[in-house]
């Protein structure tokens, strides 16, 4: 097969989101070199709209090469150092993620664990921290793409603040789809990835960190066991030295220029605003086809919907046929919810009434035949 060759896709899975036509028209100017001014002028620029996006005045806000799993593995490798104890608040795949490498890091990893579905509150948190004692890092996920679970922030923050804790936040699911307010929610580091709200294809992280993050990876110890990751030298490509760290992925600096571009043109709250009316619109329309979303209803994440599948219904088949007859792809469950639900991302160029209308009148059909 050819590249040529590849059909189109409506991605309305748990990521990567359609791309718009202006980001692959980015993408395909001609590369420049990783040290031309030109390039530079871009970095800048998507600094100064990444820091707008995540509602922060961090200095230390930039784009890592990698997707979303980079930038995870970007904020544990450079807050913590083997022995440092963490906290991580698990309600679904992503938070059992942020463990495994967080282990890989040779930190001393507890939990606070809630039921798929469901979020942590911050008396949980509260309680978690008091039985475990000191750590040095509190970790959630934001939107758990397994579940479809929102999990609210400030609560956590306090909670991990009190008790002298930094606070981490996966925003790989959220960042550009629903309100992320780093500053506001007192976030101490924060990542995301390119592929799902802000419709970029996968290949860069945005990270952001915060005063107290920056002075904890001042006080280290040892170097960053990723020389790849090490955020004092990323940060002297990205700032003022613009010092030689590796081959940025140039045209991705480009597709994620546009996209952010984009992002601000729209404007952010009436960006969040339409990915919540979508979410409605799914939510109603799977509702009258007797479906149902699995996640607590007071906490149902608008950019990704959890829908458990009918008794009885392959939900592989479903998904293979709305893939091979409408060219549609949604994803399965994870984990707890492998072969029982549907995950269905809004995201981005996603959360477009004309492709919500257009998946449910396809499962409509499927199911009704």
């Amino acid at each position: 097969m050819r590249v040529a060759d590849i059909a189109p896709r409506t991605l309305l899975g748990p990521g990567p989101s359609d791309t718009h036509p202006r980001v692959l028209e980015a993408m395909a100017r001609p590369t420049i070199g990783y040290l031309d001014p030109q390039l530079f002028a871009l970095l800048d620029d998507i600094q100064d709209m990444l820091r707008a996006v995540f509602k922060t005045s961090n200095e230390l806000t930039l784009a890592v090469s990698g997707t979303g799993m980079a930038g995870m593995e970007t904020c544990l490798a450079n807050l913590l150092e083997p022995g440092d104890r963490l906290l991580v608040g698990v309600a679904g795949f992503f938070g059992q993620r942020l463990v495994q490498v967080a282990q890989r890091l040779g930190a001393e990893v507890c939990t606070v664990e809630v039921p798929w579905g469901e979020v942590i509150s911050g008396e949980q948190m509260r309680q978690a921290l008091q039985k475990q004692g000191p750590v040095k890092l509190v970790a959630v996920v934001n939107g758990e793409t397994s579940t479809g679970a929102w999990q609210p922030i400030p609560g956590i923050a306090e909670e991990a603040h009190a008790a002298g804790a930094m606070l981490l936040v996966d925003a790989v699911t959220t960042l550009g789809g629903v309100p992320v307010l780093v500053d506001e929610w007192g976030i101490d580091a924060c990542y995301s990835g390119s592929q799902k709200c802000l419709s970029c294809p996968p290949g860069l992280s945005p990270v952001t960190f915060g005063p107290a993050a920056r002075a904890a990876m001042a006080r280290r110890k040892r170097p960053v066991s990723s020389f790849y990751l090490d955020m004092a030298l990323l940060g002297r490509y990205w700032g003022r030295e613009r010092q030689y760290h590796h081959t940025i992925p140039v045209n991705m600096i480009y597709a994620l220029h546009e996209a952010l571009v984009l992002v601000l043109q729209e404007g952010l709250e009436a960006r969040w605003a339409r990915h919540l009316a979508q979410h409605q619109a799914l939510k109603s329309g799977v509702e009258a086809l007797g479906l149902r979303l699995t996640a607590n209803p007071a906490h149902l994440l608008p950019s990704l919907n959890v829908v458990a599948t009918p008794e009885g219904v392959d939900e592989g088949s479903i998904r293979q046929r709305l893939l091979e007859d409408e060219g549609i792809e949604i994803g399965g469950g994870l984990g707890a919810l492998k072969g029982k639900a549907w995950r269905i991302g809004l995201m981005g160029e996603g959360a477009r009434p004309e492709k919500v209308q257009r998946l449910l009148a396809a499962l409509g059909a499927l199911l009704g035949g």
